[in-house]
């Protein structure tokens, strides 16, 4: 039975996938890339997400197979720490503690029980410098291990991962860093140096290496898109390269075929190229792969190849076709339109690639499908002002999608249209309805649709000091048989800019925020009903109470929180505080609000009604919340804590600066039932030796429960797959001689032994007499005694607990 709840900050979604190069299976089956502090496993023909390895407590830098088991996969950390896993059976199998942050793994076939990751130095106190070290795993059969023994193989490197490679299987190693290229073979280092700039401009600082698997050859990225093939290497003065040139822009990765037959290549220009090493003039191109490629990866058998893109997906490519797309949640520069959900596919909504919008399953983890808004060809170029999704709004059933795009931020250069979008059934997605090209005379700055059933009406607010509305015609287009938008009210408030709007609940208020004026208007005859005015601020965030608070108005400034009660038109109740996000949970009566203070940010949970919050959380996160949303459950929670009951219908979700989706919810703390079970699992080891310490002398002549099983702990009987277990008859004896009471005072005094028999037999006699037909029972609460033994049974019994089984334990650990 569950003592006491808690409620934690989960990350449920949105970390990186292409954070480091993923790697691709021996059988082209699984993909396997870091994601935040997990490892996960994806099927490359279904695209689904077979395993999630957890265990890491900081972000993983990268994974490498294992070269003596193609059935195993190493993660190495922040938390220095690397793991080896089965990612088959999604499975910890070792943990090697290294004491630094890794930043990048390296394997050698030929360097087997050996890894190579990239450490600080020692002497670094900025973190500035790094070193390339082997270390060598111990093969103790303990789960977690030391590795202590570390040999620096390369000092000063890159601490990016794509800037060091290991040639012809380990036989020698090639890093980069700046203008500086150093090859290391057997333990003879030679350095070649580019000038920063030549005569035609280039730019030659080194960006990426790759190395040939059978030949001596050494392929460098450069900044300024040109390919450099390195050959005689181990000899300073006699080296030479050629240059290949395609790319307008740096070189971003670089991967070498398994066989040495091909050399790909990336950058922003989204396209896979392909160079044949034998014709130097030949090349393939795979275009349009969308998104700037940052890694590439190529499958030991070389059927499959793999491109990982900035904007968090990764491309799968099968006879250089793309065969599957992996896409994550896709992480912009900011979030410019609001968290939205769609109530059909239960998607979070909001911006997505450049000119689209995202619908995000939080509950796959995974892009379920993404909206082209702008409709137009995205140019990966720096400095070009392109079209960009700025606002969003969608009504209550889902039926219509209100977007906003914009270019450029100056009056005189200001391109802005607003599109509406019906939803195709049909189809099952959004199709544009209606195009506006120039909805205001400046900037939109806010929009939301009317919650109302009878009609569909939208209101936007823009810098022009206007707010407009907009209204679906009930007559349909002979034409185009379909409905059309038209404007239904234009108002404003003594020349003031508006900031933001809302509907109340039932969408018979409309509220505008004027500076620091809030105006009300009636949506049947669009009149001015009343005016809400607060201390000095300008109002930046509106929102109606829900359910019973529907008679309360919130709103923020930058240095206040306000209540308006709508009965009496006056300020209800008021508090100082830096609100940077406002939101209502639309299922019940409950306000969510994030304050940013000294650069953390604070969650309070409260009901209009109570300015007491019903929850208060205090540095939530680091840096601002940016947006939140509350997202109703499928099955509601029965029965919880009064002060987490805001949670029984709805999760809480926020995305930070660092665009980590987050996620509030119920977890269950570790107090539960002392069953045997638990106790067999050692979880409340800690507990007994606190109660042990602190117990009074009389009581520790008491038998303690068993404390743990030491055979299940040799055995691994919770971490090893059930199929590579032995038969459970085999374990049986030395699970039940575990379990068995160790009596140290007979094995000290074992020349005593019938003196000992004798005097316990006297005084079992002298306490049956004492107490008679009326002594208590000490053990249960059963109504008839235990059947007694008689004393050669128990002479037996006691000569059977004083026998060592623990041979037993070491047959079972061998």
């Amino acid at each position: 039975m569950v003592e006491q709840t808690d409620i934690r900050v989960v990350r449920c979604g949105g970390s990186k996938i292409c954070f480091s190069t993923p790697i691709l299976t021996n059988d082209s089956r699984f993909l396997i890339c870091a994601s935040g502090d997990s490892v996960k496993v994806f099927s490359t023909r279904t695209e689904e997400c077979v395993h999630v390895l957890h265990g890491h407590a900081n972000q993983v830098t990268g994974v490498a197979l294992n070269p003596a088991n193609h059935l195993q996969v190493y993660s190495c950390s922040l938390d220095g720490t690397v793991r080896l896993w089965d990612f088959i059976d999604g499975i910890l199998i070792k943990t090697f503690t290294v004491g630094y942050k890794i930043s990048s793994i390296y394997v050698s076939n030929k360097h087997i029980g050996v890894i190579f990751i990239i450490l600080p130095m020692q002497s670094n106190e900025n973190g500035e410098h790094f070193q390339l070290v082997a270390v060598r795993l111990p093969s103790a059969l303990e789960q977690e291990l030391e590795a202590r023994e570390l040999s620096a193989v390369l000092s000063d490197v890159s601490p990016v991962p794509a800037c060091t490679a290991f040639g012809q299987g380990g036989d020698y190693i090639a890093s980069a860093k700046g203008l500086q290229l150093e090859s290391c073979l057997i333990f003879v280092c030679f350095r070649f140096k580019l000038k920063a700039t030549d005569k035609k401009g280039a730019r030659n600082a080194f960006t990426c290496v790759a190395c040939h698997p059978k030949d001596d050859c050494i392929a460098t990225g450069h900044q300024d898109g040109k390919i450099r093939l390195w050959r005689n290497f181990n000899q300073k003065k006699e080296y030479t390269y050629s240059t290949q040139h395609w790319h307008h822009n740096a070189v971003s990765a670089l991967c070498f075929s398994p066989e040495g037959m091909h050399l790909l290549s990336g950058g922003v220009e989204s396209v896979l190229v392909q160079w044949h090493c034998k014709e130097v003039n030949k090349k393939n191109f795979l275009p349009r792969l969308g998104g700037a490629i940052a890694h590439i990866c190529v499958s030991p058998d070389g059927q499959m190849y793999s491109t990982s893109h900035t904007n968090n997906k990764i491309t799968i490519i099968s006879s250089f076709r793309v065969s599957a797309v992996i896409q994550g949640l896709v992480k912009g520069g900011s979030v410019q339109t609001d968290l939205m959900i769609d109530p059909r596919t239960k998607a979070l909504v909001l911006n997505g690639k450049p000119g689209h919008l995202q619908f995000y399953s939080l509950e796959r983890d995974k892009q379920l499908y993404s909206l082209d808004i702008v409709q137009q060809e995205y140019i990966y170029q720096a400095g070009l002002d392109q079209f960009e999704v700025v606002k969003a709004a969608l009504d209550g059933t889902a039926s219509w999608l209100a977007t906003v795009e914009q270019r450029g931020s100056k009056i005189s250069s200001l391109e802005f249209s607003l599109k509406l979008w019906s939803f195709n059934e049909k189809a099952q997605s959004f199709e544009l309805n209606t195009t506006i090209t120039a909805p205001h005379q400046n900037m939109i700055t806010a929009m939301c649709f009317s919650p109302a059933m009878d009609t569909t009406m939208l209101v936007t607010v823009a810098k022009d000091d206007q707010f407009k509305v907009w209204l679906l015609g009930s007559d349909l287009d002979e034409q185009k048989k379909q409905a059309s938008w038209s404007c239904e009210h234009l108002g404003s408030y003594h020349g003031l800019q508006p900031t933001n709007c809302c509907f109340s609940g039932d969408g018979s208020l409309l509220a505008v925020s004027f500076a620091e004026v809030v105006t009300l208007w009636s949506p049947d005859t669009w009149e001015l009903l009343t005016t809400l005015c607060q201390p000095p601020g300008t109002i930046e965030d509106l929102c109606f109470g829900r359910l019973s608070c529907s008679k309360y108005l919130l709103g923020t400034t930058t240095k206040n929180l306000l209540c308006w009660n709508l009965l009496t038109c006056a300020l209800e109740w008021s508090t100082s505080m830096d609100v940077c996000v406002l939101r209502t949970d639309p299922l019940s009566e409950n306000v969510a609000a994030f304050c940013h203070n000294s650069g953390k940010t604070d969650l309070f949970v409260f009901r209009p009604s109570e300015p007491r919050p019903l929850f208060t959380q205090k540095a939530v996160c680091v840096g601002r919340v940016q947006r939140c949303i509350f997202v109703p459950r499928e099955d509601p929670l029965d029965s919880c804590d009064e002060w987490s009951q805001w949670l029984n219908r709805s999760r809480l979700h926020f995305l930070t600066d660092w665009w980590k989706c987050a996620l509030l919810q119920l977890l269950v703390d570790d107090s539960v039932a002392m069953t045997p079970f638990y106790l067999l699992l050692g979880k409340h080891r800690q507990q007994q030796q606190e109660k042990q310490t602190s117990v009074p002398s009389q009581a520790a002549d008491r038998a303690q429960l068993p404390q743990g099983c030491v055979a299940i702990r040799e055995v691994s009987l919770l971490h090893t797959p059930a199929h590579v277990l032995p038969p459970a008859s085999f374990l049986c004896s030395v699970f039940l001689n575990s379990l068995l009471i160790s009596n140290t005072d007979e094995k000290e005094l074992p020349e005593q032994e019938v003196d000992s028999e004798k005097e316990e037999v006297d005084s079992e006699e002298e306490m049956e007499m004492n107490n008679g037909p009326q002594g208590v029972r000490t053990q249960g609460s059963v109504g008839e005694a235990p059947p007694s033994l008689s004393r050669a049974e128990e002479k037996e019994l006691r000569r059977l607990r004083k026998t060592d089984f623990s041979w037993v334990t070491s047959l079972t650990s061998s």
